[in-house]
Protein backbone atom coordinates (compact mmCIF):
# COMPACT_ATOMS: atom_id res chain seq x y z
CA UNK A 1 0.00 0.00 0.00
CA UNK A 2 2.85 2.36 0.57
CA UNK A 3 4.61 1.54 -2.78
CA UNK A 4 4.60 3.09 -6.35
CA UNK A 5 1.76 1.94 -8.26
CA UNK A 6 3.60 0.63 -11.56
CA UNK A 7 2.24 1.65 -15.04
CA UNK A 8 -0.47 3.93 -13.19
CA UNK A 9 0.02 7.35 -13.50
CA UNK A 10 -2.81 10.49 -12.98
CA UNK A 11 -2.42 13.56 -14.49
CA UNK A 12 -3.64 16.75 -13.09
CA UNK A 13 -4.26 20.25 -15.78
CA UNK A 14 -3.91 23.52 -14.80
CA UNK A 15 -4.22 26.36 -16.78
CA UNK A 16 -3.47 24.02 -19.78
CA UNK A 17 -0.21 22.59 -18.21
CA UNK A 18 0.17 18.76 -17.15
CA UNK A 19 1.53 16.92 -14.54
CA UNK A 20 2.24 13.18 -15.34
CA UNK A 21 3.72 11.13 -12.65
CA UNK A 22 3.66 8.18 -10.87
CA UNK A 23 1.22 7.60 -8.56
CA UNK A 24 1.15 6.34 -5.03
CA UNK A 25 -1.78 4.66 -3.57
CA UNK A 26 -1.82 6.75 -0.12
CA UNK A 27 -1.41 10.02 -2.00
CA UNK A 28 -4.72 10.47 -3.34
CA UNK A 29 -5.75 12.67 -0.63
CA UNK A 30 -3.11 15.49 -1.41
CA UNK A 31 -4.98 16.21 -4.75
CA UNK A 32 -6.12 19.44 -4.12
CA UNK A 33 -9.78 20.37 -4.75
CA UNK A 34 -10.34 16.71 -5.68
CA UNK A 35 -13.93 15.68 -4.57
CA UNK A 36 -14.49 12.33 -1.88
CA UNK A 37 -16.61 10.60 -4.92
CA UNK A 38 -13.89 10.82 -7.41
CA UNK A 39 -11.11 10.33 -4.96
CA UNK A 40 -13.50 6.94 -3.96
CA UNK A 41 -13.49 6.26 -7.85
CA UNK A 42 -9.81 6.95 -8.11
CA UNK A 43 -8.79 4.38 -4.92
CA UNK A 44 -11.45 1.84 -6.77
CA UNK A 45 -9.80 2.07 -10.76
CA UNK A 46 -6.02 1.91 -9.11
CA UNK A 47 -7.06 -1.52 -6.60
CA UNK A 48 -8.11 -3.32 -9.12
CA UNK A 49 -5.91 -2.02 -11.94
CA UNK A 50 -7.76 0.35 -13.92
CA UNK A 51 -6.89 2.58 -16.50
CA UNK A 52 -4.74 5.86 -16.30
CA UNK A 53 -7.58 8.44 -15.95
CA UNK A 54 -7.16 12.27 -16.70
CA UNK A 55 -8.88 14.86 -13.72
CA UNK A 56 -8.59 18.16 -15.75
CA UNK A 57 -8.98 21.41 -14.15
CA UNK A 58 -8.64 20.27 -10.54
CA UNK A 59 -5.50 22.13 -9.76
CA UNK A 60 -1.92 21.45 -9.09
CA UNK A 61 -0.37 18.60 -6.90
CA UNK A 62 0.89 20.39 -3.88
CA UNK A 63 3.62 19.12 -1.58
CA UNK A 64 4.93 22.11 0.52
CA UNK A 65 3.29 24.33 -1.15
CA UNK A 66 5.14 23.51 -4.68
CA UNK A 67 5.08 21.54 -7.90
CA UNK A 68 5.82 17.57 -6.96
CA UNK A 69 9.03 16.75 -8.08
CA UNK A 70 9.29 13.43 -9.72
CA UNK A 71 12.99 13.43 -8.90
CA UNK A 72 12.76 13.76 -5.22
CA UNK A 73 9.71 10.82 -4.58
CA UNK A 74 7.88 11.15 -1.78
CA UNK A 75 5.49 9.12 0.35
CA UNK A 76 2.23 9.86 2.05
CA UNK A 77 0.16 8.46 4.74
CA UNK A 78 -3.34 10.23 4.86
CA UNK A 79 -3.97 12.47 7.43
CA UNK A 80 -0.45 12.95 8.54
CA UNK A 81 2.55 15.42 6.88
CA UNK A 82 4.54 14.56 3.72
CA UNK A 83 7.52 13.40 4.64
CA UNK A 84 10.69 12.31 2.07
CA UNK A 85 11.52 8.85 1.65
CA UNK A 86 14.08 8.07 4.49
CA UNK A 87 13.26 11.11 6.37
CA UNK A 88 12.14 10.85 10.12
CA UNK A 89 8.31 11.65 10.42
CA UNK A 90 8.36 13.07 13.99
CA UNK A 91 11.46 15.49 12.73
CA UNK A 92 8.84 16.86 9.30
CA UNK A 93 6.01 17.07 12.13
CA UNK A 94 8.45 19.18 14.32
CA UNK A 95 9.17 21.41 11.58
CA UNK A 96 5.83 21.87 9.84
CA UNK A 97 5.27 23.04 13.34
CA UNK A 98 7.62 25.35 13.67
CA UNK A 99 6.77 26.66 10.36
CA UNK A 100 3.13 27.09 11.35
CA UNK A 101 4.56 29.58 14.61
CA UNK A 102 6.93 31.59 12.72
CA UNK A 103 7.95 34.92 14.74
CA UNK A 104 6.42 37.22 11.66
CA UNK A 105 3.04 35.81 12.00
CA UNK A 106 0.78 37.65 14.00
CA UNK A 107 0.32 37.95 17.84
CA UNK A 108 -1.98 36.23 19.68
CA UNK A 109 -4.71 38.15 21.25
CA UNK A 110 -4.37 38.31 25.11
CA UNK A 111 -6.40 35.27 26.76
CA UNK A 112 -6.68 33.37 23.96
CA UNK A 113 -5.01 30.66 21.86
CA UNK A 114 -4.27 30.11 18.18
CA UNK A 115 -6.55 27.26 15.73
CA UNK A 116 -4.36 24.28 16.47
CA UNK A 117 -3.94 24.92 20.15
CA UNK A 118 -8.19 24.87 20.21
CA UNK A 119 -8.57 21.72 18.43
CA UNK A 120 -5.44 20.17 20.57
CA UNK A 121 -8.07 21.09 24.00
CA UNK A 122 -11.45 19.88 22.07
CA UNK A 123 -10.39 16.78 20.51
CA UNK A 124 -8.94 13.95 22.69
CA UNK A 125 -5.22 13.89 23.38
CA UNK A 126 -3.44 12.08 20.21
CA UNK A 127 -6.70 11.65 17.95
CA UNK A 128 -6.49 14.27 15.43
CA UNK A 129 -5.17 13.56 11.84
CA UNK A 130 -4.80 17.10 9.99
CA UNK A 131 -5.50 16.92 6.66
CA UNK A 132 -3.45 19.45 3.75
CA UNK A 133 -1.21 20.46 6.81
CA UNK A 134 1.27 22.24 4.03
CA UNK A 135 -1.49 23.30 1.80
CA UNK A 136 -0.55 27.66 0.84
CA UNK A 137 -2.94 30.11 -0.60
CA UNK A 138 -2.20 30.45 -4.17
CA UNK A 139 -2.57 34.55 -5.03
CA UNK A 140 0.61 36.13 -7.46
CA UNK A 141 -1.41 39.33 -6.46
CA UNK A 142 -0.18 42.82 -3.86
CA UNK A 143 2.98 41.08 -2.83
CA UNK A 144 0.79 37.68 -1.69
CA UNK A 145 3.53 35.84 -3.54
CA UNK A 146 6.47 36.08 -1.23
CA UNK A 147 7.70 33.60 0.91
CA UNK A 148 6.94 35.77 3.59
CA UNK A 149 3.15 35.80 2.88
CA UNK A 150 2.82 32.24 2.56
CA UNK A 151 2.26 29.91 5.64
CA UNK A 152 1.54 25.97 5.37
CA UNK A 153 -1.93 25.27 6.01
CA UNK A 154 -2.56 28.83 5.30
CA UNK A 155 -5.22 30.33 8.05
CA UNK A 156 -6.96 27.30 8.84
CA UNK A 157 -6.54 23.62 10.35
CA UNK A 158 -8.64 20.99 9.16
CA UNK A 159 -8.61 17.36 9.79
CA UNK A 160 -10.57 15.05 11.70
CA UNK A 161 -10.30 13.65 15.69
CA UNK A 162 -12.46 11.90 18.27
CA UNK A 163 -14.14 13.71 21.39
CA UNK A 164 -14.92 10.73 24.05
CA UNK A 165 -14.51 8.15 21.02
CA UNK A 166 -16.30 9.50 18.80
CA UNK A 167 -15.45 10.74 15.17
CA UNK A 168 -15.96 14.43 14.45
CA UNK A 169 -14.26 16.47 11.26
CA UNK A 170 -13.56 19.95 12.75
CA UNK A 171 -11.72 23.17 11.25
CA UNK A 172 -10.34 25.73 13.42
CA UNK A 173 -9.57 29.19 11.68
CA UNK A 174 -6.79 30.63 12.86
CA UNK A 175 -6.57 34.67 13.60
CA UNK A 176 -2.64 34.30 13.71
CA UNK A 177 -2.93 33.73 10.00
CA UNK A 178 -3.89 37.07 7.52
CA UNK A 179 -6.28 37.30 10.87
CA UNK A 180 -8.49 34.10 9.66
CA UNK A 181 -9.39 35.65 6.31
CA UNK A 182 -10.78 33.10 4.07
CA UNK A 183 -8.63 32.17 0.72
CA UNK A 184 -9.54 30.21 -1.96
CA UNK A 185 -7.29 27.05 -0.39
CA UNK A 186 -8.95 28.31 3.01
CA UNK A 187 -12.85 26.98 1.89
CA UNK A 188 -10.92 24.04 0.38
CA UNK A 189 -10.08 22.69 2.94
CA UNK A 190 -13.09 23.59 4.95
CA UNK A 191 -15.49 21.81 1.86
CA UNK A 192 -12.96 18.76 2.17
CA UNK A 193 -13.53 17.95 5.45
CA UNK A 194 -17.41 18.71 5.33
CA UNK A 195 -17.59 16.35 1.97
CA UNK A 196 -16.03 13.76 3.87
CA UNK A 197 -17.78 14.08 7.17
CA UNK A 198 -21.38 13.66 4.91
CA UNK A 199 -19.25 10.44 3.78
CA UNK A 200 -18.60 9.14 6.62
CA UNK A 201 -21.85 10.37 8.89
CA UNK A 202 -20.18 12.24 11.31
CA UNK A 203 -20.96 16.15 13.08
CA UNK A 204 -18.64 18.81 11.69
CA UNK A 205 -17.38 21.36 14.21
CA UNK A 206 -16.55 25.11 13.21
CA UNK A 207 -14.39 27.02 15.34
CA UNK A 208 -15.23 30.18 13.86
CA UNK A 209 -12.18 33.49 14.07
CA UNK A 210 -12.07 35.39 10.49
CA UNK A 211 -12.38 38.62 9.77
CA UNK A 212 -14.41 37.45 6.10
CA UNK A 213 -13.10 37.43 2.61
CA UNK A 214 -9.54 38.01 1.97
CA UNK A 215 -9.48 41.23 -0.24
CA UNK A 216 -6.45 40.49 -1.96
CA UNK A 217 -8.32 37.31 -3.62
CA UNK A 218 -11.25 39.34 -4.90
CA UNK A 219 -13.81 37.26 -6.02
CA UNK A 220 -12.17 33.93 -5.87
CA UNK A 221 -12.82 34.38 -2.16
CA UNK A 222 -16.17 34.64 -2.29
CA UNK A 223 -16.28 31.83 -4.60
CA UNK A 224 -15.04 29.91 -1.71
CA UNK A 225 -18.12 31.12 0.57
CA UNK A 226 -20.55 30.14 -1.90
CA UNK A 227 -18.75 26.83 -1.61
CA UNK A 228 -19.43 26.46 2.19
CA UNK A 229 -22.77 27.70 2.27
CA UNK A 230 -23.91 25.33 0.02
CA UNK A 231 -22.33 22.58 1.86
CA UNK A 232 -23.76 24.00 5.42
CA UNK A 233 -27.67 23.72 3.18
CA UNK A 234 -26.98 20.31 1.66
CA UNK A 235 -25.47 18.97 5.27
CA UNK A 236 -28.49 20.20 7.23
CA UNK A 237 -30.63 17.13 8.46
CA UNK A 238 -27.73 14.78 7.89
CA UNK A 239 -25.10 15.50 10.32
CA UNK A 240 -25.07 17.79 12.62
CA UNK A 241 -23.02 21.16 12.41
CA UNK A 242 -21.60 23.08 15.48
CA UNK A 243 -20.62 26.71 15.18
CA UNK A 244 -18.04 27.96 18.51
CA UNK A 245 -17.31 31.63 17.68
CA UNK A 246 -13.88 31.89 19.49
CA UNK A 247 -13.40 35.79 18.13
CA UNK A 248 -14.45 38.71 16.13
CA UNK A 249 -16.37 37.39 13.18
CA UNK A 250 -17.55 39.92 10.03
CA UNK A 251 -18.51 40.21 6.33
CA UNK A 252 -19.01 36.55 4.77
CA UNK A 253 -17.31 35.08 7.99
CA UNK A 254 -20.69 35.12 9.89
CA UNK A 255 -23.13 33.64 7.39
CA UNK A 256 -21.92 29.69 7.83
CA UNK A 257 -22.45 29.80 11.35
CA UNK A 258 -26.07 31.03 11.10
CA UNK A 259 -26.31 28.54 8.81
CA UNK A 260 -25.62 25.32 11.16
CA UNK A 261 -27.50 23.94 13.59
CA UNK A 262 -26.38 25.03 17.06
CA UNK A 263 -24.17 28.41 17.40
CA UNK A 264 -22.57 29.19 20.86
CA UNK A 265 -19.93 32.40 21.30
CA UNK A 266 -17.79 32.78 24.08
CA UNK A 267 -18.66 36.55 25.99
CA UNK A 268 -16.40 39.60 25.88
CA UNK A 269 -14.23 38.23 22.81
CA UNK A 270 -16.53 36.47 20.24
CA UNK A 271 -18.71 39.25 18.05
CA UNK A 272 -20.88 38.69 14.57
CA UNK A 273 -21.88 41.49 12.46
CA UNK A 274 -22.26 41.96 8.32
CA UNK A 275 -19.96 45.36 9.08
CA UNK A 276 -18.23 46.59 11.71
CA UNK A 277 -19.12 50.20 13.93
CA UNK A 278 -16.97 52.14 11.72
CA UNK A 279 -18.93 51.36 8.87
CA UNK A 280 -22.33 51.63 10.46
CA UNK A 281 -21.03 55.44 11.56
CA UNK A 282 -19.85 56.07 8.23
CA UNK A 283 -23.31 55.69 6.81
CA UNK A 284 -25.53 56.15 9.45
CA UNK A 285 -23.68 58.00 11.54
CA UNK A 286 -24.52 55.56 14.73
CA UNK A 287 -22.42 55.15 17.19
CA UNK A 288 -22.52 51.31 18.54
CA UNK A 289 -20.24 49.22 20.27
CA UNK A 290 -18.90 45.35 18.60
CA UNK A 291 -20.56 44.11 21.78
CA UNK A 292 -24.22 46.11 21.12
CA UNK A 293 -24.18 45.10 17.14
CA UNK A 294 -23.17 41.38 17.75
CA UNK A 295 -21.87 41.00 20.45
CA UNK A 296 -22.74 37.37 22.85
CA UNK A 297 -25.29 39.24 25.04
CA UNK A 298 -26.95 40.34 21.72
CA UNK A 299 -27.41 37.59 19.97
CA UNK A 300 -27.97 35.14 22.60
CA UNK A 301 -30.60 37.24 24.58
CA UNK A 302 -32.09 39.53 21.23
CA UNK A 303 -31.45 37.75 17.90
CA UNK A 304 -31.32 34.15 18.96
CA UNK A 305 -28.90 33.53 16.75
CA UNK A 306 -26.62 32.32 19.29
CA UNK A 307 -27.43 29.11 21.55
CA UNK A 308 -25.10 30.40 24.09
CA UNK A 309 -22.14 32.11 25.78
CA UNK A 310 -19.46 31.00 27.96
CA UNK A 311 -17.02 32.52 30.04
CA UNK A 312 -13.73 31.99 27.85
CA UNK A 313 -12.13 29.61 25.38
CA UNK A 314 -11.37 26.86 27.36
CA UNK A 315 -14.66 26.92 29.01
CA UNK A 316 -16.08 27.13 25.93
CA UNK A 317 -14.28 23.90 24.71
CA UNK A 318 -14.71 21.67 27.15
CA UNK A 319 -18.69 22.40 27.32
CA UNK A 320 -18.68 21.62 23.76
CA UNK A 321 -17.04 17.96 24.30
CA UNK A 322 -19.81 17.86 26.89
CA UNK A 323 -22.67 18.73 24.72
CA UNK A 324 -21.39 16.45 21.86
CA UNK A 325 -22.09 13.80 23.82
CA UNK A 326 -25.58 13.93 23.01
CA UNK A 327 -25.40 14.26 19.80
CA UNK A 328 -25.86 11.53 17.09
CA UNK A 329 -23.19 11.30 14.69
CA UNK A 330 -25.63 11.49 11.63
CA UNK A 331 -29.57 10.97 10.82
CA UNK A 332 -28.40 7.41 10.46
CA UNK A 333 -26.90 6.87 13.84
CA UNK A 334 -29.61 6.88 17.17
CA UNK A 335 -29.12 9.25 19.72
CA UNK A 336 -26.76 8.49 22.47
CA UNK A 337 -28.93 7.05 25.54
CA UNK A 338 -27.82 7.93 28.74
CA UNK A 339 -29.01 6.63 32.40
CA UNK A 340 -31.55 9.19 34.05
CA UNK A 341 -31.40 9.21 37.59
CA UNK A 342 -34.59 11.51 37.79
CA UNK A 343 -37.30 9.27 38.30
CA UNK A 344 -40.73 10.21 36.13
CA UNK A 345 -42.97 10.44 38.59
CA UNK A 346 -41.60 13.40 40.61
CA UNK A 347 -43.54 15.79 41.96
CA UNK A 348 -43.13 19.21 40.95
CA UNK A 349 -45.47 21.57 42.41
CA UNK A 350 -44.07 24.66 40.85
CA UNK A 351 -45.81 23.73 37.79
CA UNK A 352 -48.88 24.63 39.49
CA UNK A 353 -48.11 28.59 40.05
CA UNK A 354 -45.41 29.15 37.49
CA UNK A 355 -48.45 30.43 34.09
CA UNK A 356 -49.94 33.39 35.66
CA UNK A 357 -54.15 33.26 35.95
CA UNK A 358 -53.74 36.15 33.49
CA UNK A 359 -53.49 35.66 30.19
CA UNK A 360 -51.78 39.01 29.04
CA UNK A 361 -48.89 38.97 31.80
CA UNK A 362 -45.52 36.59 30.73
CA UNK A 363 -43.89 34.07 32.37
CA UNK A 364 -40.22 32.80 32.01
CA UNK A 365 -40.22 29.58 30.35
CA UNK A 366 -36.80 28.54 32.05
CA UNK A 367 -38.53 28.25 35.02
CA UNK A 368 -40.56 25.65 33.22
CA UNK A 369 -37.48 23.84 31.64
CA UNK A 370 -35.39 24.09 34.80
CA UNK A 371 -38.61 22.46 37.06
CA UNK A 372 -39.09 19.33 34.35
CA UNK A 373 -35.43 18.13 34.28
CA UNK A 374 -34.18 19.30 37.52
CA UNK A 375 -31.39 21.96 36.79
Amino acid sequence: MDGIIHNYTVTVVKHRSAIRRPFHIADYDWLLGLSSVLLADLRRKICHGGRPRCFPALGRVLVSGRRVDESSPRSFVLGQSPVRAGENREEAERSAAGRRSAEDRSPARKGEVDGAERISLLLDPGSFAEYDMFVEHRCADFGMQEDRNKYPGDSVVTGQGRINGRLVYVFSQDFTVFGGSLSGAHAQKICKIMDQAVLVGAPVIGLNDSGGARIQEGVESLAGYADIFLRNVLSSGVVPQISLIMGPCAGGAVYSPALTDFTFMVKDTSYLFITGPDVVKSVTNEDVTQEDLGGAKTHTALSGVAHRAFENDVDALLNLREFFNYLPLSNQDPAPIRECHDPSDRFVPGLDTVVPTESTKAYDMLDIIHSIFGI
